[in-house]
């Protein structure tokens, strides 16, 4: 049951336009009319009878929500429509009404792994708020061995570009490599991966990402997606990472305990 009047950036997000810090900026961009009147305040209210378009599509609530798990190939886009790009991410979604979804954060045209797609904007709004410190977790390829002294800066947080530090949350190296290694991050600055290890003098080959909270890429091909179970709802939403992180972090501590 929605609840009429109604904030124009919550309206949009149920429609499945787009989060509702993303509607914020379509309003300000002015590229929303209601009522043939094109809107730019924060704090306009819709009501049921109103007549709301995007870029002048007419878009309406979404009564069926979707949770969307895909393995994005390097070389397609996350966003839904760039003039310069023409392999997005969400057309490989085979299903009726994919046109209500948007992605849940960020996953650069050179990067590939785990996206989600939803058209619910109250999940994607928890999913990207600093607050609820959703890990992201990469494997990552660098062109020399990585040192641990350069793990330590980045752990620590490195000034860039912005006046607050990119920061990564954990490493673990990868078997019998010094090139390849899992990163996991809470932050979503915008390619923060490939500006640390930039930063540091490394060039990154490649960047996979195969966990988003609970959620596991596992045998993903390339390409495919599917729904989310009920579980890896909830869980995304409670904070908890995957069985496969656990055991990990469990391994690390036993290995740590043992070597004191």
């Amino acid at each position: 049951m929605n609840d009429f009047p109604m904030r124009l950036q919550a309206y949009l997000a149920k429609c499945g336009v787009a989060s509702r810090r993303a509607s914020e900026c379509l309003i300000r961009d002015g590229r929303v009319m209601v009522n043939n009147r094109q809107i730019r305040e924060m704090g306009f209210k819709v009501n049921e009878d109103d007549v709301v378009q995007v870029d002048g599509e007419t878009v309406e609530i979404s009564e069926k929500l979707y949770y969307i798990a895909l393995n994005k190939p390097k070389g397609y886009v996350c966003t839904n429509w760039d003039p310069n790009e023409d392999r997005f991410a969400r057309d490989l979604i085979a299903m009726r009404d994919r046109d209500l979804l948007f992605n849940v954060g960020r996953l650069d045209k050179e990067s590939s792994g785990l996206i989600l797609f939803t058209n619910d904007g109250k999940f994607a709004n928890a999913m990207m708020h600093p607050r609820y410190q959703v890990e992201k977790e990469y494997i990552v390829k660098v062109d020399r061995n990585i040192e641990i002294d350069d793990l330590n800066k980045a752990l620590d947080g490195i000034y860039i570009d912005l006046p607050t530090p990119y920061r990564i949350k954990r490493y673990d190296f990868m078997p019998r490599t010094r090139q390849y290694i899992r990163i996991t991050l809470t932050e979503g600055k915008n390619r923060e991966i490939r500006k640390i290890f930039s930063f540091l003098g490394y060039d990154v080959k490649s960047l996979i990402r195969i966990r988003i909270g609970c959620v596991e890429l596992g045998e993903m091909e390339s390409g495919e997606w599917r729904n989310l179970r009920s579980e890896e709802i909830s869980g995304l939403l409670s904070g908890k990472t995957s069985l496969k992180r656990q055991k990990r972090q469990l391994k690390t501590r036993i290995k740590d305990g043992n070597s004191n």
